[in-house]
């Protein structure tokens, strides 16, 4: 089993509304990174931390899950969607996703700031300067370590 991170605006979708929902279809990424984690590493069962970004505080709000194998994003098929890929087909499709399902929110939020200055947290992907990532692997010891801040 492996650890991951996975960003939204929560003006976009929320902890709040993943909690509200249950299972949530984790579509419309377009960085091949990313896609390329969805689609190669990510396994039914994984663990989620939840992370808000683009908001007046941005950090870990919740854990969910990993809750389907991936499987093609239909938005790129869609030519109204902005996230439509005239390139991409049925046949070979590019873009890939996951469901999620909540599993808590944490007992409370902690933000970017505070996971920069914690000197342990040094060498996190999320902490690394320029990183832009919306999907992120997190190790055991970083994992373990970021729930012991709840």
């Amino acid at each position: 089993m492996a650890n991951w991170l996975m960003k939204s605006e929560p003006d976009v979708y929320s902890i709040d509304d993943l909690k509200r929902d249950r299972v949530e279809a984790w579509d419309c990424i377009r960085n091949y990174q990313a896609r390329n984690m969805m689609r190669d590493d990510m396994r039914k069962g994984d663990l989620v931390f939840f992370y808000h970004s683009n908001c007046a505080e941005p950090g870990i709000v919740g854990i969910m899950t990993v809750a389907s194998t991936p499987y093609a994003d239909p938005s790129q098929f869609d030519s109204k969607s902005r996230y439509f890929d005239p390139k991409s087909s049925q046949d070979n499709p590019r873009w890939q996703m996951v469901d999620v399902r909540y599993k808590r929110k944490l007992k409370r939020a902690i933000a970017l700031k505070e996971l920069k200055e914690h000197p342990a947290l040094a060498d996190f992907v999320l902490n690394r300067r320029g990183n832009r990532l919306s999907i992120m692997p997190v190790s055991d010891e970083y994992w373990d370590l970021i729930l012991s801040l709840e």
